[in-house]
């Protein structure tokens, strides 16, 4: 097993954050109504994609009836719907929808992780949630040799991201940070940011559009 499939298994093996690890459980048990007949993963949410990636995207945390339901980053949501629908019109992902974790996409040449990897309440981890989780990004970041570009979606990515490499730099939509590797923001994928206009499929395409030429791919 290679060393990223490792720390995989231990993100969702981990139990830093009590209050993380109850509210996935009981959103688990409880459920929403259209997914009733659903077996919910409701464990941390390993990261997913491609060993050899040249562009690493970081989230916020799964979605509480999304990601924390399927098991697989963006998956199963409106907003998984419409991250990896760019991600397959710029060439990253093998199919524009992301059902379930068994639905055969795959990446190339990109690996999605998060800020934290259990669902918090409210999409609020608090502080130590998120300093807790760091480590598991610190070493994804050692062993994704390849690694040129970095999107982070939202300023909590952003913000954690910066804190990791303690550099500072200024959010803002399509933004590009000449850092090492280099940073693009991005405004996140939320349902709030799409029905509003405030993000749309186009400035998101844009993005990995440029994450695509600076890294080389």
């Amino acid at each position: 097993m290679n060393e990223l499939a490792v720390l995989e298994r231990k993100i969702v093996a981990c139990t830093l954050c009590p209050r993380l690890r109850d509210h996935c459980r009981e959103i688990a048990k409880v459920k929403r109504r259209a997914y009733l007949d659903h077996e919910y993963w409701g464990q941390p949410v390993p990261s997913f994609g491609d060993p050899a990636a040249r562009v690493l995207i970081l989230g916020l945390a799964p979605g509480a009836h999304g990601a924390n339901r399927t098991g697989r980053m963006f998956t199963g949501d409106k907003s998984g719907e419409f991250l990896y629908r760019a991600l397959f019109e710029t060439g990253f992902a093998s199919q524009p929808t992301s059902i379930s974790r068994n639905d055969g996409l795959t990446l190339s040449g990109a690996y999605i992780s998060a800020s934290a990897h259990c669902a918090p309440p409210d999409n609020k981890p608090t502080r130590e949630e998120l300093r807790n989780c760091r480590p598991y990004l610190e070493r994804e970041l050692s062993l994704l040799k390849n690694l040129r570009v970095v999107v982070a979606l939202g300023r909590i990515a952003f913000d954690t991201y910066l804190s990791l490499i303690n550099q500072h730099a200024k959010f803002g939509h399509n933004l590009v940070h000449p850092l090492s590797p280099i940073l693009i923001a991005s405004y996140h994928p939320s349902q709030q940011n799409t029905s509003t206009g405030k993000l749309t499929a186009g400035m998101l395409r844009d993005v990995f559009e440029q994450a695509r030429s600076l890294s080389g791919g």
